[in-house]
């Protein structure tokens, strides 16, 4: 996949500004920046949930507005922040959602395989015919991200899919995400906030700043603390452990 020239505006000001960048196939990609950088304008241009002013989206080798939407859904799938849903849903019921882009609503045998297994690989097993409402957010979350795993698409595009969670449960969701790329062959990107868990799990950064690119590489070439202070406007420390660069801001 790759971003060319993308720009939005919203009036007179710019909130996507000339954004250019290819998304490494096979890895873990992090947007991360301060808010209003446009982090998640630039995801949801990708993924065509907001229209574009200009540039370009090319994925495998076709604009994405060229897609049927039918097709693009076989093959990139995308979890936005707003995943609440209005109707009294089972944890199986929405993971067959996922199944939609292949099965038209008709869900065969293998449909059915391929639910259970994502379901199974989540470990909802015990919550599968709990309702959604009955759940606690981190129970939520791992089942939208059942329903992501059943429609098995190659991208996975996640915007701030550690939100509204504690600690223990932002940490399993991230080891999650990363098992998606390891596990099961995705390219995931991401939209975050909390940089440390960027520099943890991901293979590449793409730091956003007033509209713009303002660093993108690997994690050890973006989190240095002369560039996260460009980009955030505070004064970091930079510590390793496990051999991954981890901020200390003040």
């Amino acid at each position: 996949m790759r971003v060319r020239e993308l720009t939005k505006r919203y009036g007179e000001k710019p909130v996507v500004d000339g954004v250019s960048l290819a998304i490494p196939k096979g890895r873990v990609t992090s947007f991360i920046g301060p808010n209003g950088a446009g982090k998640s304008t630039v995801m949801g241009m990708i993924s065509r949930l907001v229209a574009r002013d200009s540039g370009e989206v090319d994925f495998e080798g076709r604009d994405v507005t060229k897609w049927k939407s039918r097709d693009l859904a076989k093959r990139l799938a995308i979890l936005t922040q707003s995943n609440n849903i209005n109707m009294k849903l089972t944890v199986r019921e929405l993971v067959t959602f996922g199944r939609f882009p292949h099965s038209g609503g008709r869900v065969t045998a293998e449909d059915k395989k391929i639910v259970e297994r994502a379901i199974a690989y989540m470990e909802l097993g015990g919550l599968e015919y709990r309702f959604l409402d009955e759940l606690s957010g981190g129970e939520r979350q791992r089942a939208h991200i059942a329903m992501i795993i059943a429609q098995d698409t190659e991208y996975v595009l996640l915007d701030e899919p550690t939100n509204n969670l504690d600690i223990y449960h932002a940490s399993n969701m991230m080891k999650i995400v990363r098992g998606l790329c390891d596990d099961l062959g995705k390219t995931v990107v991401l939209v975050l906030h909390e940089i440390n868990y960027a520099a943890f799990y991901s293979d590449y950064i793409c730091a956003f700043a007033d509209g713009k690119i303002a660093g993108f590489g690997t994690v050890k070439e973006v989190m240095t603390k002369e560039n996260l202070r460009e980009i955030y406007r505070v004064d970091f420390e930079i510590l390793e452990v496990g051999g991954k660069p981890l901020s200390i801001y003040y």
